[in-house]
Protein backbone atom coordinates (compact mmCIF):
# COMPACT_ATOMS: atom_id res chain seq x y z
CA UNK A 1 0.00 0.00 0.00
CA UNK A 2 1.30 3.77 -1.38
CA UNK A 3 0.17 6.86 0.64
CA UNK A 4 0.18 10.19 -1.05
CA UNK A 5 -0.14 13.33 0.38
CA UNK A 6 -1.69 15.27 -2.11
CA UNK A 7 -1.84 19.37 -1.13
CA UNK A 8 -2.25 22.12 -4.04
CA UNK A 9 -3.17 25.83 -4.11
CA UNK A 10 -1.09 27.71 -1.04
CA UNK A 11 -0.82 31.20 -2.78
CA UNK A 12 1.85 32.20 0.21
CA UNK A 13 2.34 35.48 1.63
CA UNK A 14 2.44 37.45 2.74
CA UNK A 15 3.31 39.59 -0.52
CA UNK A 16 6.84 41.10 -0.82
CA UNK A 17 6.26 44.68 -1.37
CA UNK A 18 6.54 45.17 -5.09
CA UNK A 19 7.84 48.02 -6.90
CA UNK A 20 5.83 50.17 -9.12
CA UNK A 21 7.85 48.83 -12.13
CA UNK A 22 7.09 45.33 -11.42
CA UNK A 23 3.26 45.93 -10.95
CA UNK A 24 3.04 47.93 -14.58
CA UNK A 25 1.66 44.52 -16.40
CA UNK A 26 -0.60 41.94 -15.17
CA UNK A 27 0.62 42.23 -11.75
CA UNK A 28 -1.44 45.01 -11.10
CA UNK A 29 -4.98 43.62 -11.30
CA UNK A 30 -3.52 40.30 -9.32
CA UNK A 31 -2.06 42.90 -6.61
CA UNK A 32 -5.52 44.47 -6.23
CA UNK A 33 -7.30 41.13 -5.81
CA UNK A 34 -5.24 40.38 -3.57
CA UNK A 35 -5.18 43.29 -1.54
CA UNK A 36 -9.45 43.27 -1.86
CA UNK A 37 -9.56 39.63 -0.13
CA UNK A 38 -6.78 37.32 -0.99
CA UNK A 39 -4.33 38.11 1.64
CA UNK A 40 -7.21 37.49 4.03
CA UNK A 41 -8.32 34.04 2.77
CA UNK A 42 -5.05 32.47 1.90
CA UNK A 43 -3.65 32.14 5.23
CA UNK A 44 0.06 31.19 6.54
CA UNK A 45 -0.86 30.08 9.98
CA UNK A 46 -3.75 27.70 8.18
CA UNK A 47 -0.79 26.12 5.81
CA UNK A 48 1.69 25.66 8.97
CA UNK A 49 -1.25 23.29 10.57
CA UNK A 50 -1.93 22.04 6.97
CA UNK A 51 1.70 20.89 6.55
CA UNK A 52 1.82 19.82 10.44
CA UNK A 53 -0.69 17.27 9.59
CA UNK A 54 1.22 16.07 6.60
CA UNK A 55 4.34 15.27 8.67
CA UNK A 56 2.47 13.76 11.57
CA UNK A 57 1.02 11.32 9.36
CA UNK A 58 4.00 9.89 7.89
CA UNK A 59 2.94 9.32 4.09
CA UNK A 60 5.12 7.64 1.54
CA UNK A 61 5.34 10.47 -0.43
CA UNK A 62 3.71 14.28 -1.31
CA UNK A 63 2.47 15.82 -4.34
CA UNK A 64 2.21 19.48 -5.18
CA UNK A 65 -0.05 20.53 -7.69
CA UNK A 66 0.96 24.29 -8.17
CA UNK A 67 0.14 27.72 -7.74
CA UNK A 68 2.60 28.43 -5.39
CA UNK A 69 3.05 31.89 -5.42
CA UNK A 70 0.59 34.94 -6.39
CA UNK A 71 2.59 37.87 -8.80
CA UNK A 72 5.67 35.72 -9.30
CA UNK A 73 7.81 38.35 -7.58
CA UNK A 74 11.44 37.62 -7.33
CA UNK A 75 11.06 37.18 -3.67
CA UNK A 76 8.02 34.60 -3.88
CA UNK A 77 9.88 32.39 -5.58
CA UNK A 78 12.83 32.24 -2.74
CA UNK A 79 10.10 32.06 0.15
CA UNK A 80 8.06 29.23 -1.95
CA UNK A 81 11.59 27.15 -2.44
CA UNK A 82 12.02 27.55 1.48
CA UNK A 83 7.93 25.97 2.18
CA UNK A 84 8.97 23.33 -0.45
CA UNK A 85 11.74 22.25 2.18
CA UNK A 86 9.52 22.53 4.92
CA UNK A 87 7.21 20.03 2.99
CA UNK A 88 9.91 17.64 1.93
CA UNK A 89 13.04 16.92 0.63
CA UNK A 90 13.05 16.80 -3.28
CA UNK A 91 12.88 12.92 -3.30
CA UNK A 92 9.68 12.94 -1.42
CA UNK A 93 7.60 15.75 -2.80
CA UNK A 94 7.08 15.88 -6.06
CA UNK A 95 5.77 19.66 -8.04
CA UNK A 96 4.03 20.71 -11.04
CA UNK A 97 3.33 24.29 -12.12
CA UNK A 98 0.42 26.54 -11.59
CA UNK A 99 -1.03 29.60 -13.63
CA UNK A 100 0.58 31.73 -10.87
CA UNK A 101 3.76 30.16 -11.02
CA UNK A 102 4.33 30.67 -14.53
CA UNK A 103 2.21 34.49 -13.98
CA UNK A 104 3.96 35.85 -16.95
CA UNK A 105 6.80 35.16 -19.01
CA UNK A 106 9.56 36.31 -17.60
CA UNK A 107 8.74 34.76 -14.19
CA UNK A 108 9.29 30.98 -16.07
CA UNK A 109 13.05 30.92 -15.35
CA UNK A 110 12.63 31.47 -11.70
CA UNK A 111 10.74 28.04 -11.42
CA UNK A 112 13.82 26.13 -12.65
CA UNK A 113 16.12 28.19 -10.34
CA UNK A 114 14.41 27.59 -7.60
CA UNK A 115 12.28 24.41 -7.73
CA UNK A 116 13.56 22.22 -10.24
CA UNK A 117 14.90 19.45 -8.09
CA UNK A 118 11.27 19.17 -7.10
CA UNK A 119 10.30 18.16 -10.66
CA UNK A 120 13.17 16.20 -12.33
CA UNK A 121 12.79 12.62 -13.30
CA UNK A 122 14.15 9.95 -11.73
CA UNK A 123 18.28 9.88 -12.55
CA UNK A 124 18.55 13.28 -13.68
CA UNK A 125 21.04 15.59 -12.25
CA UNK A 126 20.02 18.75 -11.01
CA UNK A 127 22.08 20.65 -13.19
CA UNK A 128 19.95 18.63 -16.26
CA UNK A 129 16.96 18.33 -17.42
CA UNK A 130 15.70 22.21 -17.30
CA UNK A 131 11.73 22.46 -18.00
CA UNK A 132 11.30 19.35 -18.81
CA UNK A 133 7.66 17.60 -18.50
CA UNK A 134 6.45 15.57 -18.28
CA UNK A 135 8.74 13.79 -15.87
CA UNK A 136 8.34 10.58 -14.37
CA UNK A 137 9.43 8.95 -10.70
CA UNK A 138 8.97 5.72 -9.32
CA UNK A 139 8.37 4.84 -5.77
CA UNK A 140 7.87 1.77 -5.00
CA UNK A 141 5.15 -0.02 -7.28
CA UNK A 142 3.55 3.99 -7.73
CA UNK A 143 4.68 6.12 -11.27
CA UNK A 144 3.83 9.89 -10.62
CA UNK A 145 4.04 11.34 -13.71
CA UNK A 146 4.00 15.31 -13.65
CA UNK A 147 3.06 17.57 -16.51
CA UNK A 148 3.31 21.13 -16.63
CA UNK A 149 -0.26 23.46 -17.47
CA UNK A 150 0.93 26.84 -16.12
CA UNK A 151 1.56 28.82 -19.23
CA UNK A 152 2.13 32.78 -18.99
CA UNK A 153 -1.67 34.31 -19.88
CA UNK A 154 -3.06 37.68 -20.54
CA UNK A 155 -4.75 39.60 -17.66
CA UNK A 156 -8.42 38.37 -16.13
CA UNK A 157 -6.91 34.71 -17.70
CA UNK A 158 -6.10 31.99 -15.58
CA UNK A 159 -6.07 29.13 -18.33
CA UNK A 160 -3.76 26.18 -18.83
CA UNK A 161 -2.33 24.71 -22.00
CA UNK A 162 -0.33 21.00 -22.18
CA UNK A 163 0.37 21.24 -26.00
CA UNK A 164 0.30 18.59 -28.59
CA UNK A 165 4.10 17.64 -27.68
CA UNK A 166 3.43 17.30 -24.42
CA UNK A 167 0.55 15.39 -24.46
CA UNK A 168 1.93 12.69 -26.80
CA UNK A 169 4.82 12.13 -24.21
CA UNK A 170 2.60 11.89 -21.51
CA UNK A 171 1.05 9.07 -23.73
CA UNK A 172 3.83 7.64 -24.54
CA UNK A 173 5.26 7.13 -20.45
CA UNK A 174 1.50 5.97 -19.50
CA UNK A 175 1.68 3.36 -22.03
CA UNK A 176 5.74 2.25 -21.16
CA UNK A 177 4.72 2.45 -17.22
CA UNK A 178 1.43 0.62 -17.89
CA UNK A 179 3.44 -1.78 -19.41
CA UNK A 180 5.14 -2.20 -16.55
CA UNK A 181 2.35 -2.91 -14.13
CA UNK A 182 2.88 0.33 -12.37
CA UNK A 183 -0.02 2.04 -10.95
CA UNK A 184 0.13 5.92 -12.73
CA UNK A 185 -0.70 9.06 -11.19
CA UNK A 186 -0.92 11.85 -13.27
CA UNK A 187 -0.37 15.51 -11.52
CA UNK A 188 -1.43 18.19 -12.84
CA UNK A 189 -2.52 21.91 -12.09
CA UNK A 190 -5.05 22.43 -14.10
CA UNK A 191 -7.91 19.48 -14.29
CA UNK A 192 -8.99 17.87 -17.11
CA UNK A 193 -12.58 18.81 -17.30
CA UNK A 194 -14.42 22.10 -18.69
CA UNK A 195 -14.40 25.00 -15.60
CA UNK A 196 -15.27 28.24 -17.93
CA UNK A 197 -13.22 30.20 -20.57
CA UNK A 198 -11.79 31.76 -18.02
CA UNK A 199 -9.85 29.43 -16.47
CA UNK A 200 -9.99 25.74 -18.21
CA UNK A 201 -7.35 23.54 -19.53
CA UNK A 202 -7.40 24.70 -23.29
CA UNK A 203 -6.57 21.39 -24.61
CA UNK A 204 -8.29 19.53 -22.13
CA UNK A 205 -10.37 17.51 -24.32
CA UNK A 206 -7.03 16.17 -26.35
CA UNK A 207 -5.89 15.33 -22.77
CA UNK A 208 -8.76 13.21 -22.22
CA UNK A 209 -9.40 11.56 -25.62
CA UNK A 210 -5.61 10.62 -25.21
CA UNK A 211 -5.98 8.99 -21.47
CA UNK A 212 -9.69 7.49 -23.09
CA UNK A 213 -7.25 5.03 -25.21
CA UNK A 214 -4.13 4.91 -23.11
CA UNK A 215 -5.42 5.21 -19.12
CA UNK A 216 -3.77 6.24 -15.88
CA UNK A 217 -5.09 4.97 -12.34
CA UNK A 218 -5.79 8.68 -11.20
CA UNK A 219 -5.44 12.33 -12.25
CA UNK A 220 -4.38 14.45 -9.63
CA UNK A 221 -5.41 18.56 -10.13
CA UNK A 222 -5.54 21.67 -8.03
CA UNK A 223 -6.54 24.92 -9.44
CA UNK A 224 -10.42 24.97 -8.85
CA UNK A 225 -9.63 25.38 -4.63
CA UNK A 226 -12.75 22.70 -4.53
CA UNK A 227 -12.49 19.33 -2.68
CA UNK A 228 -13.80 17.24 -5.57
CA UNK A 229 -13.99 13.67 -6.95
CA UNK A 230 -14.99 13.47 -10.83
CA UNK A 231 -14.39 10.18 -13.29
CA UNK A 232 -12.85 10.36 -16.89
CA UNK A 233 -13.34 7.53 -19.21
CA UNK A 234 -10.47 5.02 -19.61
CA UNK A 235 -9.48 1.89 -21.53
CA UNK A 236 -10.45 -0.61 -18.77
CA UNK A 237 -12.75 1.56 -16.76
CA UNK A 238 -12.98 4.86 -14.93
CA UNK A 239 -10.54 7.29 -14.02
CA UNK A 240 -10.98 8.80 -10.50
CA UNK A 241 -10.00 12.90 -11.07
CA UNK A 242 -9.17 13.92 -7.74
CA UNK A 243 -8.84 17.44 -6.79
CA UNK A 244 -8.24 19.37 -3.62
CA UNK A 245 -8.99 23.08 -1.86
CA UNK A 246 -6.39 25.43 -1.65
CA UNK A 247 -4.13 24.33 1.10
CA UNK A 248 -4.29 27.99 3.02
CA UNK A 249 -8.23 28.95 2.74
CA UNK A 250 -9.45 30.08 5.77
CA UNK A 251 -12.42 28.23 6.90
CA UNK A 252 -16.07 30.53 7.14
CA UNK A 253 -15.54 32.37 4.14
CA UNK A 254 -16.85 32.01 0.11
CA UNK A 255 -14.42 29.88 -0.79
CA UNK A 256 -13.53 26.19 0.62
CA UNK A 257 -11.52 25.87 3.66
CA UNK A 258 -8.28 24.77 3.66
CA UNK A 259 -7.46 20.78 3.46
CA UNK A 260 -5.35 17.93 1.66
CA UNK A 261 -6.26 14.39 0.28
CA UNK A 262 -4.88 11.32 1.35
CA UNK A 263 -4.86 9.05 -1.63
CA UNK A 264 -3.94 5.86 -0.79
CA UNK A 265 -3.18 2.84 -3.48
CA UNK A 266 -3.12 -0.75 -3.18
CA UNK A 267 -3.57 -3.58 -5.10
CA UNK A 268 -1.83 -5.31 -8.04
CA UNK A 269 -1.17 -4.76 -11.32
CA UNK A 270 -3.97 -5.22 -13.42
CA UNK A 271 -6.45 -4.12 -9.96
CA UNK A 272 -5.02 -1.60 -8.45
CA UNK A 273 -7.38 0.22 -6.29
CA UNK A 274 -7.13 4.28 -5.63
CA UNK A 275 -8.85 5.62 -2.80
CA UNK A 276 -8.98 9.42 -1.35
CA UNK A 277 -9.90 10.83 2.10
CA UNK A 278 -9.95 14.57 2.67
CA UNK A 279 -8.11 15.50 5.59
CA UNK A 280 -9.59 19.15 6.50
CA UNK A 281 -7.58 21.29 8.62
CA UNK A 282 -9.23 23.32 11.40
Amino acid sequence: MFRLAHLSDPHIGPLPAPTWRELMNKRLTGYLNWRRGRAHHHRMDVLDRLIADIVQADVDHVAVTGDLVNLGLPDEFKAARTLLWRIGPPDRVSFVPGNHDAYMRQTVPQIVLQWRPWFLSDGVAENEGGYAFPFTRIRGQVALVGVNSGVPTAPFLATGYLGPRQIAALADELQMLGEQGLARLVLIHHPPFDIGPQKRLGDYRDLTAMLAKVGCEAVLHGHTHKGTLKQLKGPAGPIPVIGVPSASAAHGGRHEGAAWNLVTVAGEPGAWRVEVERRPVA
